[in-house]
């Protein structure tokens, strides 16, 4: 079986306090992953260590192997192009820059790995619209409904066409219908661009239409 995540004793400790004690996981291709469990349990450090925004503290057993590379073996330079290019991120609080507009936001990842201005404006004008937002390319965040701007943190999770897409508490900050319309969304893209979600969530609903539930507690899986 092909396994595009496989993590093994992934640890990680902040001065003295354990975080994450030995997890074990394994993640197949175009899985919706839910990672639950109470608050301060190390659901988004866990999340993080995965997408690479962090690195484990030590173990001698250790991996961390993502689309076949072994991650602890890159250089920060190798592994912030291998993120750039393969993986997305949407988090809570969309995280878009305030001083450009919708269209902008979306490239800037594309931008930032070097593919071309035009090419990549007009699929972020075709992810807008897939995304029900075309119509607010040219406006500011500040000009967005929280729901609005949450698509479009999604369609910039999306324009370098990654094959995993990392959400931390993606709906926490929306209303039940615009957190259920995104929670429809992942699936609907799921299945269209054949990548896998991980998604770190308090909400019941989400985890439990996910293909697999992880549930932490004390920084360990229980189930």
């Amino acid at each position: 079986m092909q396994y595009i995540i496989e993590a093994q004793s992934l640890c990680k400790k902040y001065n003295d306090l354990e975080v994450l004690k030995d997890v074990n996981l394994k993640i197949q291709n175009k899985e919706i992953i839910a990672i639950v469990g109470p608050s301060g349990a190390g659901k988004s450090t866990l999340l993080h260590l995965l997408g690479t925004l962090d690195s484990p503290s030590p173990h001698p057993n250790q991996q961390l192997s993502i689309l076949g590379e072994d991650i602890q073996s890159m250089s920060q330079r190798s592994l912030a192009h291998f993120r750039n290019r393969q993986l997305g991120f949407i988090f809570q609080f969309h995280e878009l820059l305030p001083e450009f507009t919708a269209l902008e936001n979306v490239c800037l990842p594309a931008w930032i790995g070097k593919k071309e201005k035009r090419e990549t404006e007009l699929r972020a004008h075709s992810l807008l619209e897939k995304l029900g937002v075309g119509n607010r390319s040219h406006h500011k965040p500040a000009e967005m409904s929280g729901g609005e701007q949450q698509r479009v943190a999604v369609a910039r999770a999306l324009i370098n066409a990654p094959k995993i897409i990392f959400a931390d508490e993606p709906s926490g900050n929306l209303d039940s219908e615009n957190a259920s319309q995104l929670h429809q969304l992942f699936f609907e893209l799921r299945e269209e661009l054949n990548c896998a979600f991980v998604i770190v969530t308090h909400n019941p609903k989400l985890a439990n239409q996910s293909d697999r539930k992880i549930s932490l507690e004390d920084g360990q899986i229980v189930s």
